[in-house]
């Protein structure tokens, strides 16, 4: 049985690789969910070159996980309790394949393992996405009004996740080649454990692994990125405890022209956590991940900070000088640790920060 969750920002791509992927496979069935206003959600079943069904529910409360849990894993259950051996599910835009993932394994048992996650975008269009400040309801892309991620911020964490980009160019306006060729190397930066396909045929079944997935979604987990021209990534360690004033002030400029900024920090004004910094487009936060676990970290005196930056024009001496300079200096470190403090919010999560 193979079963393919596709994820995508807006409808048009998601419906230009779900056509796509049903021509390249004939025999498999496609379930496609949208949400509308009001709580009310469209399920399409389709074929390649067969008559579609279409079905409306009004869902009493329209939140992701519901969304999930009450539509498509029952759209699933029923397809293969049917017969079907390759079901692809189209998600609504919006919808992290992580979140429907989780909820047809945990519904489905065995039924429910995924063999390809799979995201569809547009290239040319990425990167416009990633620097977007506005939310996902701002922009369009949902109908809930509560959700307050970005296009970046989810585009970000559907490449961590997934195991296939799928290149999806629905014909509104005229691809750009220059920004075309541009996006696919900035996915191939961002997504290096992932296959880039270009066209339906080329997506290898069977491709996705659960757990390396949700351990690259880990906050604070930097993957080793391949360079290919155009944007890259530039990674750096710091040995030692960053002080918390002097790191908050060269934050803005480690961040400056960086696409994606991750990794985690050892601050001196709390030397027994890990904190995590995620970066994308022009938003910034800080997230308390706890102590440092064995598994995470073997040897308690390797503690550090690594920082990896995905942009354009990246100067990697100045980003390993602006590091340095937050580093606890020989007298700082003779002190001890822990005379700074850092201000949190209640969840130990600290506040957005916005840069230009």
């Amino acid at each position: 049985m193979i079963l393919t969750v596709l994820s995508s920002l807006d409808a048009l791509c998601r419906q230009q690789a779900c056509e796509a992927l049903a021509a390249a496979h004939p025999s498999a069935a496609v379930v496609v969910h949208d949400l509308l206003e009001n709580g009310t959600v469209v399920r399409r079943t389709f074929r390649h070159d067969r008559p579609g069904q279409r079905q409306e529910t009004v869902l009493e409360h329209a939140c992701l996980g519901c969304r999930v849990r009450l539509e498509v894993v029952p759209a699933v259950r029923q397809l293969l309790a049917g017969g079907e051996q390759h079901v692809i599910v189209g998600l609504p835009p919006g919808v992290p394949a992580a979140t429907a993932i989780v909820a047809l394994r945990q519904e489905l048992g065995g039924d429910g393992r995924v063999t390809s996650a799979v995201h569809a975008c547009a290239p040319d269009c990425v990167e416009d996405h990633i620097w977007d400040h506005h939310t996902l309801f701002e922009s369009g892309f949902t109908p809930v009004a509560d959700d307050e991620r970005t296009s970046g911020e989810f585009i970000i964490g559907e490449l961590s996740f997934c195991d296939t980009i799928l290149a999806a160019e629905p014909d509104v306006l005229p691809v750009d080649p220059d920004g075309r060729a541009r996006g696919l190397e900035l996915l191939r930066e961002l997504a290096p454990h992932a296959d880039l396909a270009e066209d339906a045929t080329r997506i290898q079944q069977r491709r996705h692994d659960y757990a390396a997935a949700i351990g690259r979604t880990i906050p604070g987990t930097v993957q080793t990125a391949r360079r290919c021209g155009g944007p890259f990534t530039v990674t750096h360690r710091a040995r030692r405890p960053l002080h918390p004033e002097r790191f908050r002030h060269a934050l803005g400029s480690l961040a400056a022209g960086c696409c994606w900024l991750r990794g985690h920090l050892w601050i001196a004004s709390a030397p027994d956590c890990r904190i995590a910094i995620q970066g994308v487009g022009p938003r910034i936060w800080l997230e308390n991940t706890g102590p440092w676990l064995p598994e995470l970290r073997p040897d308690p005196g390797s503690r550090g900070t690594l920082l990896a930056a995905t942009g354009d024009g990246l100067d990697a001496d100045e980003i390993a000088k602006l590091l340095a300079s937050c580093e606890l200096t020989d007298a700082e470190m003779a002190a001890g640790l822990g005379p700074w403090t850092i201000h949190q919010g209640p969840s130990g999560q600290t506040d957005p920060t916005t840069t230009t």
